[in-house]
């Protein structure tokens, strides 16, 4: 990173120093935030309602920020990696860019194989959100309002984002969105990548350690669009039931883990624990819980030479995206759980994160 960008981050992430952009032919202000407590601090931007930063101790009290991420915001505008974006209005892909609902069929924007992904081509990842509140040391809320045929989706949607801080060692993630009037699909996905080595540490994350709480996953096509079929992991290198590390069998894959897992446990529970990551050098530990139904696991394996933070580069598998959502593509099947929601209805999802570092 050179000096001048710097500069531009320090002073925006401290003082939110405030950009001009248009968007929907209206002007909005793009700015940078910060939450902090103790040793744990976020930086996030209203430009996609995107975690810029997560800034966390090792086991010897090092701070170094763990996700990916940009230096400024015309990166975040040429994104094609989603990093640290809110994703919407439904995340993960719809196949061949089209659903059926109340007898009429809406076709999408194909932005991905001719099908649709994280939104389509100007999801809620490229929107300006609003803030509605912030203080440093609790909270910040985005939120955004999606208009009627928004990306070819149908009604017009409230939704709100909440990055609260839990503790000293954890933070906390509510989406809420409300359709105003006609039904339509909500599903959606907080996108940020994990180094727990550190973001410029050079390092992939092939090393690190996982457990995934999940014992099936949904089978996918060569377009990574499900099939329908519920599969078994066990047996598979799909398995993470026990914790291992992510390279011991990603060269039985075609390079790189895609997949949307299935969450075991108590489903009328508030909230069940989804996955746990461990990196060895640094003991930073990671755990996340969640009230959704799916996991995407995904481990970076497209990243080829992305100029990342502070003159990090990132190649293949230089992060982990952890997207806790609905089962991807449930708008075409009727066996997985529903993604439609009504008026009068309220979506909710929510994350946690727990960082701990040790031994």
């Amino acid at each position: 990173m050179n000096m001048m960008s710097k500069v531009f981050l320090t002073f925006s992430l401290l003082l939110g120093i405030l950009l001009v952009a248009q968007a929907h032919g209206t002007e909005k202000e793009i700015g940078f935030y910060q939450l902090k407590r103790g040793d744990l601090k976020l930086n996030l931007t209203n430009y996609g309602a995107t975690v810029v930063s997560v800034i966390v101790p090792d086991k010897h009290g090092n701070l170094d920020d763990i996700t990916l991420g940009y230096d400024d915001i015309e990166q975040y505008k040429n994104d094609s990696w989603y990093f640290g974006a809110l994703i919407g209005r439904v995340a993960n892909r719809i196949g061949h860019a089209r659903f059926t609902l109340d007898r009429h069929t809406y076709k999408l924007p194909a932005n991905d194989h001719g099908n649709t992904l994280h939104g389509g081509f100007t999801g809620f990842s490229d929107v300006i959100w609003t803030v509605k509140g912030h203080k440093e040391d609790s909270y910040i809320t985005f939120t955004y309002d999606s208009h009627d045929n928004e990306q070819g989706f149908p009604g017009r949607v409230e939704v709100a984002v909440t990055y609260m801080l839990v503790g000293r060692n954890k933070y906390a993630v509510k989406m809420i969105a409300k359709p105003v009037d006609k039904a339509t699909p909500v599903n959606l996905a907080q996108h940020t990548y994990w180094n727990l080595g550190g973001q410029k540490s050079g390092h992939d994350i092939l090393s690190h350690k996982v457990q995934i709480f999940g014992s099936k996953i949904t089978a996918v096509d060569e377009n990574l669009i499900p099939t329908g079929i519920l599969e078994s992991v066990k047996g598979t290198p799909y398995d993470f039931l026990k914790a291992r590390t992510v390279g011991s069998r990603v060269n039985e894959l075609p390079g790189l883990y895609d997949i949307n897992y299935v969450i075991d446990g108590d489903k009328s529970r508030h909230l069940q624990k989804v996955v746990t990551v461990r990196e060895n050098v640094s003991g930073r530990k990671l755990e996340l819980w969640s009230n959704q139904v799916g996991l995407q696991f995904y481990t970076g394996g497209m990243l080829n030479a992305t100029k990342g933070k502070d003159g990090a580069v990132y190649d293949k598998h230089a992060g982990i995206a952890l997207e806790t959502q609905g089962l991807p593509d449930s708008l075409n099947h009727p066996n997985f759980p529903s993604q439609i929601v009504h008026p009068g209805q309220t979506y909710k999802h929510y994350m946690l994160y727990r960082f701990t570092a040790c031994c």
